[in-house]
């Protein structure tokens, strides 16, 4: 279930022309409720969507690229990487530990 279902509505066609054209571009994984759940939870995260004109909403998904998606979403699983995996500590160990004098 998208946020905003309403809003969502109105913007599908929108959507649906952003996912094609990602498509188009070898980005197959992604779908409208992908890019409109973006939208909501990035671009307009202190903005009340509520009382957004839909012409706003429209140019911020046709302006989107799909750079911007695929960061958001690293950025976002980096968030929930599991970090008391045994692996994810011995790379932070790594990472931390000084390297030696020469």
């Amino acid at each position: 279930m998208t946020s905003y279902p309403h809003q969502f509505e109105f913007v599908l066609p929108a959507l649906e022309s952003k996912c094609s054209e990602f498509h188009h571009f070898q980005y197959d994984t992604f779908t409208e409720a992908d890019l409109w759940e973006f939208c909501v939870k990035k671009k307009w995260r202190k903005k009340d969507i509520e009382t957004m004109h839909l012409y706003e909403m429209i140019n911020d998904i046709m302006d989107m690229t799909a750079s911007d998606f695929l960061a958001y979403h690293q950025v976002e699983a980096l968030k929930k990487a599991r970090w008391n995996d045994d692996s994810t500590l011995e790379n932070i160990e790594h990472l931390l530990r000084p390297s030696p004098k020469k």
